[in-house]
């Protein structure tokens, strides 16, 4: 099956995404809309390689609708209960909604929010024939995402986020996160075959992510 997959990252950093995916082998485009997204298609099994290969990406997310809206709450009720929840959670999900509002006439995120929950919810206790639902299983993270009048709901398939890479086993005071040292690395001129000095290298981060790049060292998704 083919999903609409997003990267994630932060803004600025898309092209550096789209690199990335394509010397994975994915035809990668960023959103034209600036909210650090990058688009691509492919299986389940390219989901699972995004996430553990991408290196400036903060989540991947699978975009499972897309619409428009206007200042009516039951377009977006409709349109979340047509999505087949029940092929991406199990009955006893935990489902957590996020949301967010950029230049919408919809400026309620909470509103927001429980209107897609309500919408899931609803859909899924028909698919499961169940008049509750316990949600007391493994917990999915959905999105709604408003920009002026258009919608899209996207399911997280990431988790804590990319630039947990499970070397870190302390906080420390003022951490640059992995993800975009990692990038700061690879927009420089750096190569591994030449010496890298850092001398604010504070915890280290970007020479670790240097390393990690020149030994093509994966993460390990543990640690903080």
């Amino acid at each position: 099956m083919e999903l609409q997959l997003i990267a994630t990252s932060t803004m600025g950093l898309e092209s550096l995404v789209a690199r990335e995916l394509k010397q994975l082998g994915y035809d990668a485009r960023n959103s034209a809309d600036g909210t650090g997204r990058t688009l691509f298609t492919g299986s389940e099994r390219d989901l699972v390689r995004a996430n553990i290969y991408l290196r400036t990406a903060g989540k991947i997310l699978i975009q499972l609708a897309a619409f428009k809206v206007s200042n009516d709450f039951d377009t977006i009720f409709d349109a979340v209960k047509a999505v087949s929840w029940e092929d991406w959670m199990p009955e006893n999900a935990a489902i957590k909604v996020n949301g967010r509002s950029v230049r919408s006439t919809i400026t309620s995120v909470p509103a927001l929010q429980r209107t897609v929950k309500k919408g899931i919810v609803d859909r899924l206790m028909k698919a499961y024939r169940t008049r509750t639902l316990s949600e007391d299983g493994p917990e999915y993270e959905v999105e709604i995402s408003l920009l002026k009048d258009f919608a899209v709901l996207t399911l997280d398939t990431t988790g804590r986020g990319l630039h947990r890479r499970g070397y870190r086993l302390m906080n420390v005071a003022v951490p640059l996160r992995e993800t975009l040292a990692s990038a700061l690395v690879q927009l420089s001129v750096w190569k591994p075959d030449r010496p890298l000095i850092d001398p604010f290298c504070a915890s280290g981060t970007i020479p670790i992510e240097a390393a990690m790049l020149a030994r093509n060292i994966l993460r390990r998704r543990s640690g903080r």
